[in-house]
């Protein structure tokens, strides 16, 4: 006879009336947590005080440890055994001050009955504005219904009446009008440039884009990994690469190769701030892994027949060679080093190489789809994801800090190569170090989009902004209350303030690609013609839809 052995049930911890559980997840890397903990000491305090304010108390649903150094969660298993804990009707704010990965939490929050509400400080300093959007992007995607929060200090208007609300109700809504559905049959489908989009659309069903992509799970973004249907039936599979390939391809690069590409972008201007130890400083060395890195990448580009090419990174092979950021950059340039296949001959030149930072599908979608339509419109085609990092007010207007994490396009820098700096990455993130390339985002108008999945269905807000050069001093200032060593755009999206981006945007990241002010209304609505024709449902951000509209 069968007998069942099973672990003894514990008495799960449940929220008694007038309590609410708090539990907060961060980061795989320890030194990572452990630099961010300080702020997030803070804001648990902060947090504890405007619920007594509100005659609730916070109890924290998990120990600090002080071994590790901090109190967070930081793996799957950990949060798994967590909410096993936890009696399922609780009510529970995940608080999020720092990057966070979400499948440490996310597979637990799915099964979890009571209210949910993820709160993030709305700061530069350690991303928690990024992980609560990445969270939001994964539960979404995973069809868990949920509520969202953000603030500044915890003591605001918009932060007080929703912590209230939610409390009250155990749901938190924010209006989310800035978004545009768009119908397959509408009229932009029937203008002259929604027939050259619908155009491109069909091309790449029938030819198909292929995305190469060196391992496809990155950082905890479940929002990042679309079903293989949803990709298949927009005609856009997935090429499954291995990380430990590319490292053997990148030996297979000599020596003379890397020192030939690496003074190609020295001569024309780029600088790097070298120094001389290797584990807190940018060396020489470091810089030469990622020109072999880049030449890999465009080799599997050619041997593959790929659309665009990705590296996951942060995990694997941050353990085991320099960051993969400039060899991102500078393969999505369209002025590049021209690189060799094994029979010396130059691979895709003059050409941008859509490089899908983060392995994050929702953005290779709209990269993809963008270097496509641009290409066949003779326009430039780099392209580059953002972090929604941060923003801040000068002289009356808001202006998004979007900051990806360590490199984009030279084409996207103001004064192109000759303008970008390479600093070493963050020890606390690349224990192996790594360039970047760094600079002020130039000047002008763009286009933006990003893409998520519900079920097997692919959605995808798209929307206009414009890029500004701020005054230096600013510029500085915002550097520095983000991520020094990493590239920052600052940028208007056009029609959509802070508070609608932090409510319905479905993802940490987003597309940008730059547009002739004089063609954008005509390549918006080609874009928007391009994802319907490609099954792709459509919402339209802020004053986008005017642009899409007009006669």
């Amino acid at each position: 006879m069968l007998t069942l052995s099973l672990p003894e049930p514990v008495e799960p911890l449940a929220a008694q009336k007038g309590e609410v559980l708090m539990v907060t997840n961060a980061d795989l890397r320890e030194s990572a947590n452990q630099a961010c903990w300080p702020v997030q000491q803070v804001f648990e305090e902060k947090l504890q005080s405007a619920l007594e304010r509100l005659g609730y108390r916070m109890v924290r649903a998990h120990t600090i440890d002080k071994k590790r150094g901090h109190g967070f969660i930081s793996s799957q298993r950990e949060g798994s055994d967590l909410f096993a804990k936890i009696s399922p009707e609780s009510p529970v704010i995940v608080l999020l001050t720092a990057w966070q990965y979400s499948h440490h939490l996310a597979p637990s929050l799915v099964h979890h009955k009571g209210p949910i509400l993820l709160l993030a400080n709305f700061d530069g300093t350690w991303p928690g504005l990024v992980g609560m959007l990445c969270m939001a992007g994964t539960l979404t995607s995973l069809g868990r219904s949920y509520s969202r929060l953000w603030s500044e200090q915890f003591d605001d208007e918009l932060f007080s009446q929703g912590l209230s609300t939610w409390l009250r109700d155990g749901a938190l809504h924010h209006p989310v009008n800035y978004l545009h559905d768009i119908e397959p049959t509408n009229k932009v489908m029937a203008t002259y440039a929604g027939q050259m989009g619908r155009q491109v659309g069909e091309y790449i069903l029938k030819n198909k884009a292929i995305l190469g992509l060196f391992d496809s799970f990155c950082m905890g973004m479940i929002n990042g990994v679309f079903p293989q249907k949803a990709m298949i039936d927009i005609g856009m599979p997935i090429e499954s690469l291995s990380q430990s390939a590319l490292l053997v391809e990148m030996k297979q690069v000599t020596p003379e190769l890397r020192e030939s590409c690496l003074n190609w972008y020295q001569s024309r201007g780029m600088k790097f701030n070298y120094g001389h130890d290797s584990a807190t400083e940018l060396t020489r060395e470091q810089v030469l892994e990622q020109c072999a890195m880049m030449i890999a990448m465009a080799r599997y580009v050619k041997r593959f027949g790929l659309s665009a090419i990705g590296v996951q990174y942060q995990q694997g092979l941050k353990d085991s060679c320099a960051a993969s950021d400039f060899a991102e950059g500078a393969i999505g340039n369209a002025e590049r080093f021209p690189i060799p296949d094994e029979q010396g001959n130059i691979i895709k030149p003059e050409q941008a190489i859509p490089c899908i930072n983060e392995v994050d599908m929702g953005a290779a979608i709209p990269q993809v789809m963008l270097w496509q339509l641009f290409t066949a419109f003779g326009l430039p085609a780099e392209t580059t994801l953002h972090d929604i990092r941060w923003g801040s007010e000068y002289q009356g207007t808001f202006y998004w800090d979007l900051e990806i994490s360590g490199a984009v396009p030279f084409a996207h820098l103001k004064g192109g190569i000759a303008g970008a700096t390479g600093y070493r990455q963050p020890a606390m993130f690349f224990p192996y170090g790594g360039s970047t390339i760094t600079g002020q985002g130039k000047a002008g108008r763009l286009i933006w989009a990003r893409a998520h999945y519900e079920n097997t269905s692919v959605v995808m807000h798209i929307g206009t902004g414009h890029a500004v050069e701020l005054p230096e001093d600013e510029f500085e200032r915002r550097r520095r209350a983000t991520n020094y060593e990493w590239p920052l755009l600052n940028a208007v999206l056009d029609g959509v303030n802070r508070d609608d981006l932090m409510a319905g945007h479905e993802s940490n990241h987003l597309v940008v690609a730059y547009v002739d002010e004089l063609v954008l209304s005509d390549v918006l609505r080609a874009f928007v013609a391009q994802a319907l024709t490609q099954g792709i449902r459509v919402k339209v951000a802020g004053s986008a839809i005017h642009l899409l509209e007009q006669e």
